[in-house]
């Protein structure tokens, strides 16, 4: 048991609104940001296929914010293997 109850709740909140915004914006990257290319309109409104229920499949582009996290984890990775491998740095 914790001596002040605040302290429960401002865990509560530090953990909370980073990841609500974290959620927020990478709602809105995926929403928005792509790659533009010279038949983007075209592929994000063609509908390829369409499955039961009124789902429908197309051949829009790549997320670029899915690019960026992939990006990120990959170097990230690479510098943590190299930062504790070689290094020997603690993390």
């Amino acid at each position: 048991m914790r001596f002040f109850a605040l302290l429960n709740f401002q865990h509560i909140m530090l953990y909370l609104f980073p990841t609500l915004t974290f959620i927020l914006l990478f709602g809105i990257g995926l929403a928005y940001s792509h790659f533009n290319a010279k038949d983007v309109k075209e592929r994000t409104e063609k509908i390829i296929h369409t499955y039961p229920e009124g789902i429908e499949e197309r051949n829009a582009p790549f997320p670029l914010v899915l690019i960026l996290i992939i990006m990120g984890t990959l170097l990230w990775a690479f510098f943590y293997i190299l930062g504790h491998g070689i290094w020997r740095i603690k993390i």
